[in-house]
């Protein structure tokens, strides 16, 4: 049992944020999949501040009935600029408010947001408590952070301020990723830390993320740190099903067999419907396109699929992969390089 808040969830793996990937599709088939809880992508204050009620942006604030609880994850580099932007969020339906200190993409902190407050605690800090402020008491606040902004003893002080100073302004729970921003996605996440933290913080809700490319890898997380939950990221892309295995797994139970050919035709094609809920088929068949290169893991034939996924451009290409490779139900594989897939980068609508 995991708890934010109010909110008590009954697996302790949650789908993290993704720039550019966990829209409400996403959200929408993760959840269907077996999430307890889902976050949607990171937006910039100011972007929510100025969006107008179009039909083309309604998706960003989308909250449907099936999603609670769904989280927003806010970004930003004014703490003035927050406030207002939570309060919308919050107004459009999102049950969670999750302030992003960590992301480590150099647009982002050369416009001295995400990582870039882990150099300075009394902004950072006033972010939270501005936010904490401005929402309903009823309304978790939640942080995401990564261990520092480098591996000096000043970052690492920095770190601990803010994580310590957020505790006593009232935030519900903080996912710490185990890399520093600088590290950006190379190099090992440090787990070791994870486990200090909660060494440290006895009762706070502490979140892990950070290498979580499989069902096996949260299990092992959970039990090698005792965090309270992790957060799946890039290992959900395409992957939704590691929220069931995850649940045999703590249940004792041996790791499912991988979904069949026609399962995953299932899944991939009720998340293709999502997106034609909330995009135009051109614009579906675009976001689509990147989750089928990563679904294509799981099929026998995974490089000849994932090829056929690449050159999609228009609906008939994209039908026309399934009447290619998933006409047959043979047995579905488990990716063989799961820890792989290049982090996702930031994406037009943070301006």
């Amino acid at each position: 049992m995991l708890q934010i808040g109010p909110y008590k969830l009954h697996l302790p793996v949650v789908q993290a944020a993704l720039s550019g990937y966990s829209d409400w599709p996403m959200r929408a088939i993760a959840r269907r999949l077996g999430a307890p809880y889902t976050i949607c992508e990171v937006m910039v204050d100011s972007f929510v501040n100025s969006l107008k009620e179009r039909e083309r942006t309604r998706h960003f604030l989308l909250v449907t009935e099936d999603d609670h609880p769904a989280g927003a994850q806010l970004m930003g580099a004014v703490p003035d600029e927050f406030p207002a932007a939570a309060c919308r969020l919050v107004d459009a339906g999102f049950d969670v408010i999750d302030i992003n200190f960590g992301c480590p993409v150099k647009k982002v902190l050369g416009r001295c947001r995400g990582g870039f407050h882990l150099g300075q605690p009394d902004v950072a800090l006033k972010i939270v408590k501005c936010v904490r402020d401005a929402v309903p008491a009823e309304v978790p606040v939640t942080l995401k952070m990564r261990r520092g902004v480098d591996d000096t003893q000043q970052s690492r002080d920095q770190f601990f301020e803010i994580l310590s100073g957020a505790f006593d302004a009232g935030v519900a729970a903080v996912t710490v990723h185990g890399r520093t921003v600088m590290q950006r996605y190379d190099g090992p996440s440090d787990w070791g830390f994870l486990k200090q933290i909660c060494a440290e913080f006895p009762g706070r809700t502490i979140l892990g993320s950070g290498d979580l490319f499989c069902a096996e890898d949260c299990v092992r997380m959970l039990r090698e740190t005792g965090v309270s939950g992790v957060t799946a990221a890039r290992g959900a892309i395409g992957n939704p099903w590691i929220f069931s295995q995850a649940q045999a797994l703590l249940a004792g139970e041996s790791l499912p067999a991988a979904p069949t050919v026609w399962q995953q035709k299932e899944v991939i094609q009720a998340h293709f419907n999502f997106g034609l809920q909330v995009y135009s088929e051109k614009r579906a068949v675009k976001q689509l396109r990147k989750f089928g290169m990563r679904y294509a893991d799981w099929h026998p034939a995974s490089e000849h699929v994932r090829a056929a996924f690449i050159k999609v451009t228009r609906l008939a290409e994209w039908n026309q992969v399934f009447s290619d490779w998933y006409a047959d139900d043979l047995p579905g594989v488990y990716p063989r390089n799961p820890g792989l897939p290049k982090a996702p980068a930031a994406t037009a609508f943070l301006p």
